[in-house]
């Protein structure tokens, strides 16, 4: 292609974004086609987004991955697509407040409750979908898995209310939060990837020190947190090493202590 192929195709593309129009190529449309007939392509699109997409599709054929691909065994996966997501993201954009009905860990339903709904939040860990809210009533700011909701309604809130509520989050959220730096055992750089993917729902800095091959990570955590986080060093093991936080260092330590008397090698008076 010479260049003035390459401007003219330039200038057509850049015409083609100014009027909202989008290119898909011949594959692009089959992909997507045959992402529509995902069971979860419902819950995704509203329904008549999903039925004129269906319609432009109608002449493409779907893509034929049976053909190219062999699935193997999987552990269950949750749903990525919630059916609540639309509804709480609309209620988020208008900033309304919800009613909703919630399950506990014992199975007990908690009856409606009212709140403010602030974020909608991805767990790459987890694979799930958390509401975060502010609840009227107790005053403190929740984090609820979408699968243990029932229900959600949204209503408009009071006059003073909705900025009262936005107070209350801004408030929250301003608190301070606790930090730890971790070290990664060099004989370990190799697993950076996976350390990282371990600490992936916190807050996180890295740097490298080049003439030790030392990689650190400096990771930011709400003090409610700070079981999730010593369970994710726990698990990481021998990987990492905590080099600033007292508080963490400690509670290693005292882990450490308790597994050795537990199997024997450590008594009583050596762990005093």
């Amino acid at each position: 292609m010479n260049l003035f192929e390459k401007i003219f195709n330039y200038q057509i593309i850049s015409r083609l974004e100014d009027s909202g129009t989008f290119m898909a190529t011949s594959h692009e449309r089959s992909w997507l086609k045959s992402m529509l007939l995902h069971p979860s392509a419902r819950d995704a699109f509203r329904e008549e987004t999903f039925t004129k997409l269906q319609a432009i599709l109608e002449p493409d054929e779907a893509m034929d991955l049976q053909e190219h691909f062999l699935e193997k065994a999987q552990s269950l996966q949750r749903q990525v697509i919630h059916p609540l997501l639309r509804p709480l993201r609309r209620y988020i954009l208008q900033k309304k407040g919800i009613r909703i009905v919630y399950s506990l860990k014992g199975g007990r339903v908690c009856p409606e409750q009212t709140g403010f709904p602030y974020k909608l939040e991805y767990s790459m860990v987890k694979r799930e979908w958390y509401l975060l809210w502010y609840h009227f009533r107790h005053r403190t700011f929740m984090s609820t898995r979408l699968e243990k909701i029932t229900a959600a309604t949204g209503y408009e809130l009071m006059p003073g209310h909705k900025e009262h509520a936005l107070k209350q989050v801004d408030r929250m959220l301003a608190l301070p939060k606790e930090t730890a730096v971790v070290e990664v055992v060099p004989t370990y750089n190799r697993e950076l990837s996976r350390i990282l993917y371990a600490f992936s729902c916190f807050e996180k800095d890295v740097t490298y020190d080049a003439d030790n091959q030392l990689y650190r990570i400096c990771l930011s955590f709400a003090q409610d947190e700070r079981e999730y986080m010593l369970s994710k060093l726990r698990f990481l093991g021998k990987r990492v090493r905590i080099v600033e936080g007292e508080h963490m260092k400690r509670r290693m330590l005292e882990t450490s202590r308790k597994a050795l008397e537990r199997y024997g090698a450590m008594s009583e008076n050596d762990a005093r």
